[in-house]
This record gives structure tokens, sequence and C-alpha cells, in this order.
């Protein structure tokens, strides 16, 4: 059989290029340049990069052969993903061969924070012998708050555990067992955690949620002399506020591996000597950087055999006919899936699954998964796969029943229903897909409508009287958002409706805010996107 061919444009480890060299020709090309890349694309079956190369729509066009884009790493904002899946190729990375070693700079940085490790470093090399700047404080009996307790985030409360300390957590879409798993104190909001803890450190992906979730108004809750650690993503904390609160000594210290803009060159921060700086190395160990080189080259070669891909990013063409059948329904899955956590931050401990109609003769396994990605994509954002999707789940708490029915009792011949449960509140979904083969929303809490999940998406519950959808319209036209479809849903007549809007372009926060002020508007509108 022929050998193929595989291009590496950026270094990985030895130890993976020595794998991918038993089984394909290997051209290992760091720090190959954009134009010749794009010249020579064309001859490769495989292409495997880190996070300079991108791998974007004019690159896919001239790479008529490849069937594989491996990304030696976590995230993939230089791979354009959606591109990939049109053409039909595969995207795999490698997100959880850092966990043990950004869990660990985590702790490196923290104690280098508590004991002016770095500072006095500087210091002494610089010839001076002098103690009294740098007395230090113990972390033993003292409480660190974890934002996101997650994989790394629980890995940091299991070793800070070891140093006595009290751990609090943050995390709305984590179930209660995992916290107690965990040996963490569940806190209901940011304000809560920010209030009681000694130590913040934070283990989320950079989400519009997240991004400046550690702001002026989260450390005006905090306690004087509170200490930082960021070792996920630049931009979770606010460096701004950190300046301030560093200038004012709410904040005594702050280790960081990440920056809102890297390189991090001249960055106003490093002008403190109680912040503690690293230049992106949680990732950087000989131990992740083997295993980052290893995994993305035994996923690159199973992808090329067409075997199953350990963390398989897209879902690109299938071969079979049963699973082109049932694309669609998998698309309305995964978009179904991710209704509820932009609605609710309520943690999910159970999720009801029922397939209706005839296209259950087929297995149904690929639509649970669509939907468990969808599910869980808006609050891990770049983690979930198509493989990992139920494990992640599971680890969440969140239990997972499936059903199915050969007719359904609806006017639809096949719909989706799905019933999220929660400690304090219960959701039902009803989907099926369109004609042109487009997912739609066909029920929401006995609400019945025909909503397209497509772009973004307005709801928003409303009294059912004269005049209320006409001040709605009006002020989103004044805000220079156009309305593309409109759905309203009622169950009694002058009793609670709903509407949901297909928009052109988002709809900013303070324009939802003006909405809530709408005589017969009920609550705050929710923008979702799909």
């Amino acid at each position: 059989m022929e050998r193929k061919k595989i291009i590496v444009s950026e270094r990985i480890a030895e130890e993976g290029l020595a794998i991918l060299r038993e089984k394909a020709d290997v051209d290992f090309r760091d720090g190959i340049s954009r134009e010749e890349l794009l010249s020579i694309i064309d001859q490769y079956d495989a292409l495997i990069v880190r996070s300079i190369t991108q791998v974007n729509e004019e690159l896919i066009q001239r790479a008529t052969r490849l069937k594989v884009v491996g990304r030696a790493g976590n995230g993939i904002d230089n791979i354009d993903v959606d591109a990939c899946t049109r053409y039909g190729i595969i995207v795999a990375n490698t997100p959880d061969s850092n966990t043990i070693s950004a869990a660990e700079q985590t702790i490196s940085l923290l104690l280098s924070s508590v004991r002016n490790t770095a500072w006095s470093n500087n210091v002494l090399k610089g010839g001076t012998w002098d103690r009294k700047p740098f007395r230090g404080t113990e972390l033993y009996g003292k409480t660190v708050g974890i934002v996101g307790l997650g994989r790394i985030g629980s890995m940091v409360a299991t070793r800070l555990k070891a140093f006595n300390m009290k751990v609090i957590a943050y995390d709305p879409y984590i179930a209660d067992e995992r916290f107690e798993k965990f040996g963490a104190e569940k806190k209901e909001t940011l304000e809560e955690l920010m209030r009681e803890a000694d130590v913040v450190t934070v283990h989320t992906p950079r989400t519009e949620e997240t991004t400046h979730m550690i702001n002026e108004e989260a450390l005006s809750h905090a306690k004087d002399g509170v200490r930082l650690v960021n070792c996920a993503r630049g931009g979770i904390m606010k460096e701004a506020a950190l300046l301030e609160g560093l200038k004012s000594g709410k904040v005594v210290s702050v280790g960081l591996d990440v920056y809102e803009k890297e390189p991090a060159n001249g960055n106003p921060l490093f002008e403190f000597d109680r912040v503690v700086c690293t230049p992106h190395l949680g990732a950087d160990t000989f131990e992740a950087q083997k295993r980052v080189g290893e995994n993305i080259a035994e996923q690159v070669l199973l992808a090329l055999e067409g075997g199953i891909v350990p963390n398989l990013v897209n879902l690109p063409s299938m071969l079979s006919d049963e699973l082109n059948y049932l694309r669609p329904y998998i698309n309305l899955a995964e978009k179904m899936g991710k209704i509820y956590y932009q609605l609710h931050k309520i943690p999910l401990t159970r999720v009801e699954i029922t397939y209706s109609g005839p296209f259950t003769s087929n297995d149904t396994e690929i639509l649970t998964i669509g939907f468990l990605k969808g599910l869980l994509e808006p609050v891990l954002w770049e983690k979930v796969n198509y493989v990992n999707a139920r494990l992640m789940a599971e680890e969440r708490g969140i239990k997972i029943y499936e059903s199915k029915e050969e007719q359904s009792a609806r006017r639809y011949k096949n719909v989706i229903t799905i019933k999220f449960f929660s400690p304090k509140h219960e959701m039902e979904v009803c989907g099926t897909i369109s004609r042109a083969r487009n997912p739609l929303l066909v029920e929401i809490d006995g609400y019945e409508l025909e909503a397209e999940l497509d772009g973004y998406v307005l709801m928003l519950q409303n009294e059912d009287r004269p005049g209320v959808i006409g001040q709605l319209t009006m002020a989103m036209g004044e805000a220079g958002v156009n309305i593309a479809f409109m759905r309203v849903a009622r169950k009694t007549k002058g009793d609670t409706a709903i509407m949901v809007l297909n928009v052109d372009n988002k709809v900013e926060d303070n324009v939802i805010q003006k909405l809530t002020t709408i005589n017969g508007i009920i609550g705050t509108p929710k923008l979702l996107h799909f």
C-alpha cells in the first residue's frame, strides 16, 4: 500500500515524529513560510500544526489531497473547522495532554507568589543580601477559590488540599457530586467565592461569558490582600483591574502565565515585584510535549487509516449511507443541546432523550453524542468533541437516558424530544428538520412554534395582549437589529406567551436591557447563538 505523506509545519516532539515515520513519509518543515506551504500543500494527505500555521479556506482549497489536520495542542483558533468540515477534512487535537503540567504550573506560580521567590532571587543575584522585604505567607489553613472545576481545576484542588488549604469552587455547570468528589465547597456565585477566598485561581476556557470575569467589580468583593493566579487563558482576568488592585493594595500578589496580548512584551504588570510572570509555559514540560507529539501522531495515523480518532473535533462527510441520512438529525440534536446552558446556569443532573419516528430504525447513538457535544460546548468551548462528549457529561454528573418510539405522536414525522432536569428547574424541547433539512425547534415547555436554530436567536416571554409586539419590533429597529423571522406562541389566550426571533446580527447587552423596560415584556430576553 502506498505510504501517506504528512507535512509537519511546526515543531513537535521527536517521539511524535518517530511514530509518524514508521507508517508514513514525513516532511518536517518547522517555520515554513506561508507562501511555500500554499504552493506544496496539495502534495500531502495530512497536516500537523501548532498555533501559528493558519489553516483557513485559502489553504484548504489548495489542499486537494488533505484528509486530516492535527493540532498538536488544545486550542483550535488557527483552524477554520467549518471549512475543514465542508471539504471533508478531519480535525483532531490533544486537549488533555497538558493538564498535569498546567495544574503544576499553577501551584508553581502560587508558591512563588506567597514566598516572594522570584523577587528575592532577582535581588540576591543583584548583589543584595536582605531578608526583610521578602517575608512570606503560608498556604496552610488558607482558603483557595477555584473558578472552574474541570480537569485542571480539580487537579489543582487535589494538590492544594495536600497543603491543608480549604478549597471552595465556583462552576455553575458542574453537578454537586463533582464538588464532593474533590472535596470542594460549592459556591453559588462568583461574588460569594471572591468574598471568602485568600487565593483565587481560574481554570475555565475563554468565552464571551468568562472574558474579564475577574474584573473591578469582582475584586471589589474580594478580601484585602487577595492573591490571584491565572494559568488558563489570557483575558479571563482583566489586566487593567489587576493593575488597579496592585496599586491600591487590594491585590497583594499575582501569578500569570497567560496574557490578554501575547507576546506580552512591555506589559505594565511586569513593573510590580509582587507579580510573578512566565511566558505561557503551562504546557511546556518535557512530559507534556512528549505526550502531545505522540498523541497527535497516533490520531493522524488513525484518521488516515480510517480508524476511530480519540479527539475528533468535527464530523466531516461520512461514508455510509446511514450516517449521511442521519447527518441533519445529528445537526438538530447538537443545536438542541446548545439551548439549555444558554438559557439557564443551573447544573444538570439528568437528561431524557426520546427519538420518535421512522428514523429510529437507525442507530441513534451518534445523535446522542451530537446532543452532548452541543450541550457542553457553550461552557467548555474547545475541549468537547464527538468522542469525549459522553465522558465529559458523566464527569459533570449528568445522567443520560435514551428511548425510542417507532411513531411520533406529534404532527411531524421524525421528532427529537429532550427533557432537562436540575434540582431547581425542568425544561422540555422538541425538534425536527424542515423540508430543506434544516433544524427546527417545534416546542419549548409546551409552547408550540417553528423556529430555525441558526445564527442568533432571541427568546423572551411576554404578556399576550395588543401592543407588546409592536413596541418590541420598534425597539429592535431603532437599535439597528433586523428581524429575519419571528414566531409567537401561547398556551391560553391572554396569558403568558413567548416570542422567538431569528435576527441577522448580535443583539448587544444594552439593547437587551432596554427591551426589559417595555411594558408587557416578562423578565430578561435571552440571546442564543447556534
